[in-house]
C-alpha cells in the first residue's frame, strides 16, 4: 500500500463524512473530492485496480461515518448498504478514469459529473435504494444557502458540489505546474461558492408565505418500538389518544399522528376498515370536537387463488396469500387511504422479490413480529379535509425522494404531513438526518411541513425550511399551531429532475464517443 495514495483516500473520505449533516461543517464538501481526483490522475496510467481500491477506502469511510446508525436496527442491512454503495461509487471513479485515459481529462471530468448525477437518480429508483448520500442532501442543515432548490431540486446541489471540486482540483494542478497558487484560480473557486449563496440569501429574505393557514395538533407518543409499540391493541391506543385530546382540550384542529400509530398486527381488513367499531368510535369522538386525524395504520388484504393474488402478496398457506400495507388514513365523509410506496429495503420489502424469493426464501425482518413484505400503490393520494384543505400523507422514508413528493404537489397538496417512526435507530444521527432532509422538501415545493414522529423529532417546518416548533427526541408531547398553506407550483415541482435528464444526455454521448473512438 502506497502511503501517499492511502492518505489521499483517507483524506477524501474524512472530508466527505465530516461535511455531512447534522454534525458536519458544510464548506468542507467543496474540496472533499479533490484528493480523490489527484489520486486518480496519478494512477491513471499505472493501475486501474489501485484506483478502484483507494476509491473504495474513501467511500467506505464516508458511508460508514454518515450511515453507521443503520446498524442499530439491522446489522446485516447496515453493512450491506455501506459496502454496496462504497463499491458502486468506486466504480464511478474507475469509469471516469477509463474515459479520461482514452479520451481526455476535460471530457473525463464532464463524464464524472454527469455519471455521478445519473448514478444518484438510479439510486432513487432501483429496489436497493438508499438515498441518504445524495450530494445535494449535504446542505439540509444549511437551508438558507440553498433556497434556489425550488428551481433545481437537490441535483442542483450535487452539480454545485462537483463543479466547485473540479475548479479547486484545477487550481491544485495549476499550483503543481507553476509552484504557486494563482489568485485568479483561487478566486474562481470562491466566487463559484459565493454567488449561489448570495442568490439564496436574497431569495430567503424576500420570500413571503401565503396568508391562508390551518390549525394543526401534532402528537409525539414516544413509544419504544422494540418493547412497547406492538404489545398493545389498537383500542388501548385509542383510549390513550382520547385522553391526550381531552387533556389538551383540542378542538377544531387537524390532528397528525405518526406512522403505524395504530399498529396492532395484522391490522384491519382494508375494504372493511371504515365499518369497524374502532373507526366508528374514533370518528364519532373527533366529530364531536370538530376535528380530524391523519394517522398511520396497518391494513391487510387476503387473496384465495393464484389468479387473484398480486406480485407483492405473501404466501400464508394453501391457496391463501395476503398483502400487508403500511398506510395512513383520514377520518372524513370520503373513505380516504394512502399506502406507503417507498419501502425500506430488507425491512419492508425484499428487493426484486420475484427473482430473489425463490432463491433465498423469505428473509425479511419486520419489527411487527412477522416476515412479510409490504404492498404499495402507484399514485400519490392527497387527503381532502372537511375544510377543503389538501394534505399530502408522506410516510417516513418517502420524504427522501424529491420528484416522488412532487407528485403530491401536482395532485393538489397544500401542506406536507410526514408520518414517521424513528425509534429504531436510537438517539443517533438517524432521526436527526431525516428531520434535516425534510427541510429540503419544504424549499423545493414551498410547502409547510407538519411532522409527527412516534419518537424522533416531531416538528413544524415553514416554507423556507425553518423549524418553527419541535419536540425533542425521547419526549412525549403535542405541538399546536397554525401552519401556512400554499397552492404554488414551483419550477422544480413542474419540471422535476431535469438536471438528471441533461446529465443523462452527456453521459450517453460521451459513452458512445468512447466506444466509437479507436484506441
Amino acid at each position: 500500500m502506497n502511503k501517499k495514495y492511502f492518505i489521499l483516500s483517507i483524506l477524501s473520505g474524512l472530508m466527505l463524512g465530516l461535511s455531512w449533516p447534522t454534525y458536519g461543517f458544510i464548506f468542507i464538501i467543496f474540496i472533499s473530492f479533490v484528493p480523490l481526483l489527484i489520486l486518480e490522475e496519478n494512477l491513471r496510467n499505472k493501475s486501474t485496480f489501485k484506483i478502484f481500491y483507494y476509491s473504495f477506502i474513501s467511500f467506505f469511510l464516508w458511508n460508514s461515518i454518515t450511515s453507521y446508525w443503520l446498524l442499530k436496527s439491522t446489522v446485516f442491512g447496515g453493512i450491506f448498504a455501506i459496502v454496496l454503495y462504497s463499491l458502486l461509487m468506486s466504480l464511478l471513479i474507475l469509469f471516469f478514469s477509463i474515459i479520461s485515459k482514452k479520451l481526455n481529462t476535460k471530457l473525463g471530468l464532464i463524464f464524472f459529473v454527469s455519471s455521478w448525477i445519473v448514478f444518484e437518480k438510479f439510486n432513487l429508483n432501483w429496489e436497493f435504494s438508499w438515498p441518504s448520500l445524495l450530494l445535494g442532501n449535504s446542505f439540509s442543515d444549511s437551508h438558507k444557502l440553498i433556497q434556489w432548490y425550488e428551481y433545481t431540486g437537490i441535483f442542483g446541489g450535487t452539480l454545485w458540489v462537483l463543479l466547485v471540486n473540479i475548479i479547486f482540483f484545477k487550481t491544485y494542478k495549476s499550483y503543481k505546474i507553476n509552484k504557486r497558487f494563482k489568485i485568479k484560480s483561487i478566486s474562481q473557486g470562491l466566487i463559484s461558492i459565493a454567488i449561489p449563496i448570495i442568490i439564496s440569501l436574497f431569495i430567503y429574505k424576500n420570500y413571503e408565505e401565503t396568508k391562508n393557514n390551518m390549525n394543526v395538533s401534532i402528537i409525539q407518543p414516544n413509544i419504544d418500538p422494540y418493547n412497547e409499540k406492538y404489545g398493545r391493541s389498537n383500542l388501548e391506543i385509542l383510549d390513550e389518544f382520547f385522553k391526550i385530546i381531552d387533556n389538551n382540550n383540542i378542538n377544531n384542529s387537524l390532528i397528525i399522528a405518526p406512522e403505524t400509530y395504530f399498529s396492532e398486527s395484522p391490522g384491519y381488513k382494508l375494504d372493511l376498515f371504515f365499518q369497524t367499531p374502532f373507526y366508528q368510535k374514533l370518528d364519532s369522538f373527533l366529530n364531536n370536537r370538530n376535528s380530524q386525524i391523519v394517522s398511520g395504520i396497518q391494513f391487510y388484504k387476503i387473496y384465495n387463488s393464484q389468479n387473484t393474488k398480486t406480485l407483492t402478496s405473501n404466501f400464508i398457506r394453501n391457496n391463501t396469500w395476503v398483502d400487508i400495507y403500511n398506510s395512513s388514513f383520514i377520518n372524513s365523509k370520503k373513505q380516504q387511504v394512502y399506502h406507503k410506496s417507498k419501502l425500506v429495503v430488507g425491512v419492508e420489502n425484499l428487493p426484486y422479490k420475484t427473482i430473489l424469493e425463490p432463491i433465498l426464501g423469505n428473509l425479511l425482518l419486520d419489527f411487527g413480529g412477522t416476515v412479510m413484505s409490504r404492498a404499495t400503490q402507484t399514485n400519490r393520494t392527497v387527503f381532502e379535509s372537511e375544510n377543503k384543505n389538501y394534505i399530502a400523507p408522506i410516510i417516513c422514508y418517502e420524504l427522501m425522494y424529491g420528484e416522488f413528493v412532487s407528485e403530491y404537489i401536482k395532485n393538489g397538496a397544500e401542506v406536507l404531513a410526514i408520518l414517521t417512526n424513528e425509534g429504531w435507530w436510537g438517539d443517533s444521527q438517524g432521526h436527526k438526518q431525516l428531520l434535516s432532509y425534510s427541510k429540503l422538501r419544504s424549499i423545493e415545493f414551498r410547502r409547510s411541513i407538519i411532522r409527527s414522529a412516534n419518537t424522533g423529532v416531531s416538528a413544524i417546518i415553514d416554507q423556507r425550511g425553518n423549524i418553527t416548533k419541535s419536540i425533542a427526541y425521547n419526549e412525549k408531547g403535542i405541538i399546536r399551531d397554525n401552519v401556512k398553506l400554499s397552492n404554488k407550483i414551483t419550477f422544480y415541482a413542474k419540471y422535476g429532475d431535469y438536471i438528471y435528464r441533461i446529465s443523462l444526455f452527456f453521459f450517453i454521448i460521451i459513452s458512445l464517443f468512447y466506444f466509437a473512438k479507436k484506441k
